[in-house]
């Protein structure tokens, strides 16, 4: 069984939100760059009149004769000074011209990269660059993102052409870039809130199985302790030796085991007391409690223990034991399910700083796209399973034994090996 969590509908709506929001931003962004990259070629296309304009040939030629004139009155004495005045007021309109080509199109009005060159390919004007930018790989570079605009100059006995290239201003580059930003601004608000989500969620399902762990503690302790008044009548009416008596006896150690499942149950949510303690009894005591299950799977299962004699840690006996029996019950199950040789090794080892306690079963594996998930509240291969067992596994050695667990090898038909990892008591 295999249970879709909500958290994943919940992600996945917001990866779409994401993109939908990136997908609106970007094609708005292009809409933008567009509109100003017709205004920019506007511009260009302006000083290219401009340019036309300022060099055309009857402008010149009216300053020209203006000139020729102000130098033929300035030599007749009875030519007044105020007509020389107004005629030289008339060649300084001359002045309006440059005005046009000067302050109002060649200089850095526009903020746009272009150049001016002759039919040779000689750099007349340029706006924008650098004078060391100046050279092929410019005209190659601006010819890419817009045709050239052609300007043509006329005189009396000539015609030259002459060629605008031009860029983008740091105004559209800067809006390329936006959109990326944008999104990344985006992406980094909505991975927070999904984590603060995931956080509340997180501490909803805590406190819920929390609640309910305690509730089955206490529903389980009325009846556990019926169970142990009805046994000690028991006791008083057998023989210890009888067959009944040793009927008794394991009846006795049941419930023992019943009450120390609602003790376990009763821990959760409470921080457990933490002793220093021996490595090898306790896992010596899963390993016996769990062989008396052993003939069940209907084979001959190979148990191998490698644990160092002196390794200590830090740790609560009753949950650490229920953390081994969960693991060791998976490989179990996982080795009913495989039809190939049957082996299950249990092998402790200890570092400079750390325990590392590895289970290792040849069971029937797990397939590489659930290895993420086989920790995960709801998660089961098992047609019956809760998927609960391994979560709550987790939840003993992370969070009350400050450990880590995880999955250092499985493969379909071959077999898994987990580690936990515990702080040295040394």
């Amino acid at each position: 069984m295999h249970l879709l969590m909500p958290a994943r509908w919940i992600k996945l709506t917001l990866v779409l939100l994401l993109l939908l929001i990136g997908a609106g931003s970007y094609i708005y962004n292009q809409f933008l760059i567009e509109k100003i990259r017709e205004h920019e070629s506007s511009s260009v296309e302006l000083w290219a009149k401009g340019i036309e304009f300022s060099y055309a040939p009857e402008h010149e030629q009216v300053s020209t004769n203006l000139r020729s004139a102000i130098d033929i009155l300035s030599g007749i004495p009875e030519v007044p000074d105020s007509v020389i005045v107004k005629i030289r007021d008339a060649e300084l309109i001359r002045s309006t011209y440059d005005f046009v080509q000067e302050h109002l199109i060649t200089v850095d009005r526009f903020q746009i990269p272009a150049v001016v060159v002759d039919e040779h390919g000689n750099f007349l004007h340029y706006n924008g660059v650098r004078e060391s930018d100046l050279g092929p790989g410019l005209i190659r570079q601006f010819s890419q993102i817009h045709d050239p605009v052609e300007i043509v100059i006329e005189g009396e006995h000539f015609q030259q052409s002459q060629l605008i290239y031009y860029g983008e201003s740091q105004t559209i580059q800067y809006l390329r870039y936006f959109p990326y930003v944008q999104f990344g601004l985006l992406a980094l608000l909505l991975g927070i809130g999904y984590m603060s989500y995931r956080s509340i969620t997180r501490s909803e399902q805590s406190n819920l199985w929390v609640g309910m762990a305690k509730e089955t503690a206490h529903q389980l302790g009325t009846p556990i302790s019926s169970l142990y008044g009805w046994i000690q009548l028991l006791h008083e009416k057998v023989e210890d030796r009888s067959e009944s008596g040793k009927i008794v006896a394991e009846i006795e150690n049941d419930v023992s085991r019943l009450r120390d499942i609602a003790e376990r149950f009763n821990k959760i949510g409470s921080d457990p007391e933490l002793h220093v303690m021996r490595l090898e009894p306790i896992i010596d005591q899963v390993i016996q409690y769990m062989e008396n299950r052993l003939p069940r799977l209907g084979k001959q299962v190979d148990v191998r223990k490698s644990v160092d004699a002196d390794i200590e840690v830090k740790l609560n006996p009753e949950l650490f034991h229920w953390a081994l029996e969960n693991l060791i019950k998976n490989a179990m199950d996982a080795i009913r399910e495989n039809s190939d040789s049957a082996y299950l090794a249990i092998h402790a080892s200890r570092t400079d700083h750390e325990v590392h306690i590895d289970i290792e079963d040849s069971g029937a594996g797990i397939e590489r796209k659930n290895i993420g998930e086989v920790f995960k509240p709801g998660f089961s291969t098992k047609s019956r399973g809760w998927g609960l067992g391994l979560s709550l596994t987790r939840r003993i050695i992370e969070d009350y034994h400050k450990g880590t667990i995880q999955i250092l090898y499985s493969e379909p038909k071959k077999g898994t090996r987990i580690r936990i990892s515990l702080k040295s008591s040394l």
